[in-house]
């Protein structure tokens, strides 16, 4: 098969656009109402872009359409080309304007309850024409996102990236992990409590893809000891404290998770080994938006702040 000529004039940015969304939406019929357009004009011009590829990109059935293998890919790279072009826009409307643009954060659990809403607060206050989007999910579901341009950069505790291209972080502050739980939790009246007397309650425990429970993971093969049966997984930071709070379960958190909430406190049971750094995980070639910039300035100014708060 002969290389095929996308910069001949024939594919039209309305053609990216419509694949898209109908891999968003699952079907023709859906993405014509998300595009406000009639189904015919969608059909016909999804049978432009496949007449000007020579192959099909979606597979019709009865429940909507599947994207074909050729599909999947042209969907990848139609996405990457909208995303930088909404960055293009977002980039010289900053230039032009610095007091407006939109800012987007995936954040994870370390650093989601302290370090992200003082600097969100404080990028607020010096430009308040700045959009801030929050995304929460997990560093594995971040990066694709974060490559393809969808998000500015990814907010959290930094997971090994050796195997991932085209990426580099920037390391914010330490901060250790502590098993916490309610300040009325029957465990704590128990003398030379260790993590086995702890398998008699329920534990929040984070998603078996994070870093953080693969550390967790190893504490407890350390200590010989299996994963506790009566569990509940979870990557939500207001959950988690919520059923931190109102119930008899236990959790591993950030240390200033437990430092700023009233209602839980750490339990005598150290976890050494588990101590990560926090900080920002960002594509390696493509620059910031003047947005995402200053959220990132504003990320290392309350880092600072927030360490020396620690140490003092």
């Amino acid at each position: 098969m002969r290389a095929i000529d996308l910069l001949n004039g024939r594919l039209k940015l309305r053609h990216l656009v419509l694949v898209v969304a109908i891999a968003d939406q699952g079907s023709v019929l859906r993405a014509a109402e998300h595009l406000h357009l009639a189904q015919p004009a969608v059909t016909r011009s999804l049978r432009e872009v496949e007449h000007i590829l020579g192959v099909e990109l979606f597979t019709r059935g009865p429940r909507g359409v599947t994207p074909t293998l050729f599909g999947e890919a042209f969907v990848e790279h139609a996405r990457a080309v909208l995303a930088e072009l909404r960055r293009a826009g977002e980039r010289i409307t900053g230039l032009a304007d610095a007091e407006v643009g939109t800012v987007t954060i995936g954040t994870l659990l370390a650093g989601s309850n302290v370090l992200l809403p003082r600097a969100i607060a404080a990028l607020k206050q010096d430009r308040p024409g700045i959009t801030v989007i929050v995304q929460e999910a997990t560093f594995d579901a971040q990066v694709p996102r974060l490559l393809d341009g969808e998000i500015d950069l990814i907010l959290g505790r930094l997971n090994p990236i050796d195997d991932m291209r085209g990426l580099r972080q920037i390391t914010l502050y330490s901060e250790p992990v502590r098993l916490v739980a309610r300040k009325g939790h029957p465990a704590r009246g128990r003398a030379g409590l260790e993590l086995a007397d702890l398998l008699a309650y329920p534990w929040v425990l984070p998603l078996e893809q994070t870093a953080l429970r693969r550390e967790l993971e190893q504490v407890f093969r350390a200590a010989g000891l299996r994963l506790p049966t009566d569990l509940v997984e979870c990557t939500s930071i207001l959950t988690v404290r919520t059923l931190v709070q109102d119930t008899d379960m236990i959790a591993a958190l950030p240390e200033l998770v437990a430092r700023t909430d009233e209602q839980i406190a750490p339990l005598p049971v150290p976890l050494d080994p588990v101590r990560r750094q926090v900080g920002v995980t960002l594509p390696d070639q493509r620059p910031l938006t003047p947005s995402a910039q200053l959220m990132l300035d504003h990320l290392r100014e309350q880092a600072s702040m927030v360490t020396r708060a620690g140490a003092a």
